[in-house]
């Protein structure tokens, strides 16, 4: 079992959104179109693969875990949208699987193994083809006051070890050019999409199990103490059991 397999049933509908304006944004900059093709690496639940749908003609979902992909199938299955998925990772793909328009890599890129995953998205995109990196974040500029003392509580129980490894994850994906250091690839452009939008206290307290450092695997025994603390502290901030959320959508790109 993986770090994400006790959050896939969660994952899909908790974390902060990618609204449809963030993929019309990034499909009209790329210029996509339906005789294109898209490969999602670090899927999880499909939920780059199955924004862009609308956009490209060929879709293909990569991801270790097992719960994830039968959470695209499911989702792929409910919106319409045809979606070849593959259990594995970015770095071990078959050279057979072609070449494609668009890579995009979501909440993924700090867990791939950076010289065999850039040696594998050299051979994976198409001539005048980009990688895009996606995030969707709370906004953490004050427009969202309850933030700190949520990720307050989340380290407060989290295991020490792997709120460490997330901590340093989230550097790692924000700091692209460490990342593309050295290779073919250059970032050329970032699109950035900021919505507000109102969450439940109920989801966004559940929302905490959807992390590696604080999934219930992680959690344990405490898997019902630690959303007990998060709701506490976000009463204070909600309006009939809703709290305001800004949200900021973005997508780097990347190219030869």
């Amino acid at each position: 079992m993986g770090r994400f397999a006790s959050t896939a049933s969660l994952y899909e509908h908790l974390r902060p959104p990618y609204p449809s304006e963030f993929f019309r944004s990034v499909a009209q900059k790329l210029g996509l179109s339906k005789q294109g093709s898209l490969i999602d690496l670090g899927t999880g639940p499909g939920l780059l693969a199955l924004g862009f749908a609308s956009y490209v003609g060929r879709i293909v979902g990569v991801d270790p875990e097992t719960a994830m992909l039968d959470a695209a199938r499911r989702a792929a299955a409910s919106a319409g949208h045809a979606l070849t998925l593959i259990e594995g990772k970015a770095e071990t793909l078959s050279p057979g699987i072609g070449t494609f328009d668009v890579v995009t890599i979501g909440r993924a890129l700090h867990w791939m193994d950076r010289e065999p995953t850039l040696a594998r998205l050299e051979e994976l995109v198409a001539r005048d083809g980009a990688v895009v990196i996606c995030a969707s974040f709370s906004a953490t500029d004050g427009s969202n006051p309850w933030l700190a003392g949520y990720n307050e509580v989340r380290r407060r129980w989290s295991p020490a070890k792997l709120w460490e490894e997330a901590g340093t994850g989230t550097r790692t994906h924000r700091d692209l050019p460490a990342f593309f250091r050295g290779s073919a690839f250059q970032s050329t452009e970032l699109v950035t999409v900021e919505t507000s939008y109102t969450v439940s206290v109920q989801d966004l307290t559940q929302r905490v199990l959807t992390y590696s450092s604080s999934s219930p695997e992680a959690l344990g025994e405490n898997v019902e103490a630690m959303p007990r603390d998060v709701e506490e502290h976000l009463a204070s901030f909600s309006r009939d059991g809703m709290i305001a959320e800004t949200v900021v959508s973005t997508a780097q790109i990347v190219k030869c």
